[in-house]
């Protein structure tokens, strides 16, 4: 699921239109977990924290993944 979809959008060289379809824009499990790792930040991280802070993220995106299924 796309948390900002958009069509794909193929363009050639001459910059015209040769396809729409598909769906593009962001992954909502990695909006999630921006929002998530934004969040963390305000408390301050340091450098060498930046691993945890973003595998963090992501759990804290699937827990919000799976609330939504109820």
């Amino acid at each position: 699921m796309k948390a900002f979809p958009t069509p794909a959008i193929s363009v050639n060289d001459e910059a015209r239109i040769t396809s729409i379809g598909g769906e593009g824009g962001m992954d909502l499990r990695d909006y999630f977990a921006a929002r998530a790792m934004a969040a963390d930040m305000t408390d301050g991280i340091h450098e060498n924290d930046f691993a945890w802070a973003a595998a963090r993220a992501y759990k804290v995106a699937d827990a919000m993944l799976k609330a939504r299924e109820v």
